[in-house]
């Protein structure tokens, strides 16, 4: 087993044990930390020892363990107990996999939306306190004392592990299905550090979102958000070169895209699109198969591409919404119109400096022949990334840019 495949399957157990030990106790927060730290046991023993015949029963066993040690706070009991957790055999564990419940128990109504997203990420997603800070763009100490205060509010309410039901069900499925994005998302681009994306953050998202589509077929925001990721996924080995550089869209090898993701994810956007109430991620499926629709970049319809981001304008406004509309009105009247539209995004503060709002403008004023605009934006793009195949990517445009400028 890989590195990589032993990593993908602690990730994939995790959830599960958590909810086998929630539904056993029924106390979260200690369920959550004794998990933690029997994935940590597992990472240790396992490299060394193989991993056991029952893994999932495995980290049952010794995160229960680790659930009494903290119950009964006995220190000696503990060290005694985690000498012999590798000897003991894994107990019978039920097939059921819990992690819709625990989706859902995550996204408790006495939390508030920030703290469900948290908790959310931390105990089923996987993503550390450090990038959940950095998605809210607040300190970790912040972030770490908020998912704290979440595990603890759902402790005092005396959360039963079931599902809800009624519109309390269609309230938490909404926020479930935005924590899910925000996972693929960070997979798909990761927000910091020398890699473009972190694949099996990506893999994960489509995992639980599969999760989610099995128990709710009939929900069309459901499907869209997994036709969203399958279709956007597919273009995962064509994103970037040998050498980790990012590789946009309009410049992808198509050969490489993955054709049987691109081809469940076309018949999901279909189903999806089946229903006449439009979601935003029924729309944002759609998009990405009109991207996909096309062999070429030229070939794009960049006229559907704009109508469909005029109507999720209307239904999710968004300012990111709107700089990817102004890319696809670029397209097909002009990047004056693209940059009129940037303008207007000016007065609203949410995307005041972000490396996005810039590089779009860095791209559009170099269409438009504007080329010292053009590269004082892209610097200024490539400073406000935390990506560094980002900067890498952008320092490159400004590059051109500026040998365009030298040449006589």
């Amino acid at each position: 087993m890989t590195a990589t495949d032993f990593e993908g399957l602690l990730r994939e157990l995790a959830p599960q044990v958590l909810g086998t030990l929630v539904r056993r106790y029924g106390r979260f927060e200690g369920c959550e930390d004794a998990v933690q730290e029997a994935v940590l046991a597992a990472a240790v023993q396992w490299s060394a020892e193989g991993v056991p015949e029952s893994p999932r029963g495995w980290l049952v066993t010794v995160a229960s363990r680790r659930l009494v040690d903290q119950v009964r706070s006995d220190r000696a009991r503990r060290e005694r107990e985690w000498a012999m957790a590798a000897e003991v055999v894994p107990e019978e564990v039920p097939g059921t996999d819990d992690t819709l419940v625990l989706l859902f128990l995550c996204c408790h109504p006495t939390l508030t939306a920030a703290s469900r997203t948290a908790l959310t990420l931390r105990a089923v997603g996987g993503l550390t306190t450090a990038e959940i800070a950095r998605a809210f763009l607040v300190p970790e100490a912040t972030m770490a004392a908020r998912i704290s205060r979440a595990k603890q509010r759902i402790r005092a309410a005396g959360s039963r592990f079931v599902l809800p039901v009624g519109a309390e069900r269609e309230e938490q499925l909404r926020v479930v299905l935005h924590v899910l994005y925000l996972i693929f998302n960070e997979g798909y681009i990761a927000s910091s550090g020398s890699e473009l994306h972190r694949a099996d953050l990506a893999r994960e998202a489509i995992r639980l979102t599969r999760t989610v589509h099995e128990q709710l077929p009939g929900d069309s925001e459901v499907t869209g958000l997994l036709a969203l990721m399958l279709l956007t996924h597919a273009r995962r080995e064509a994103r970037a070169t040998a050498s980790g550089d990012l590789v946009p869209l309009d410049e992808q090898d198509r050969s490489k895209w993955d054709r049987a993701l691109l081809g469940e994810g076309m018949a999901l956007v279909r189903a999806s699109l089946a229903d006449p109430a439009l979601g935003p991620y029924q729309l944002q499926a759609a998009i990405a198969a009109t991207h996909a629709d096309a062999a070429t970049a030229a070939e794009t319809d960049w006229s559907q591409v704009h109508a469909l981001y005029l109507v999720l304008e209307r239904i999710a406004p968004n300012p990111m919404v709107t700089l990817n509309r102004a890319i696809a009105l670029a397209e097909t009247e002009g990047p004056a119109a693209g940059l009129a539209l940037l303008a207007a995004l000016d007065e609203d503060g949410r995307l005041a400096g972000h490396h996005r709002l810039l590089s779009v403008r860095a791209h559009l004023l170099e269409r438009s022949g504007d080329l010292a605009g053009a590269f004082a934006h892209y610097r200024r793009a490539a400073k406000a990334t935390a990506s560094l195949a980002e900067q890498r990517h952008l320092e490159f445009r400004a590059a051109r840019v500026r040998a365009r400028q030298s040449r006589p």
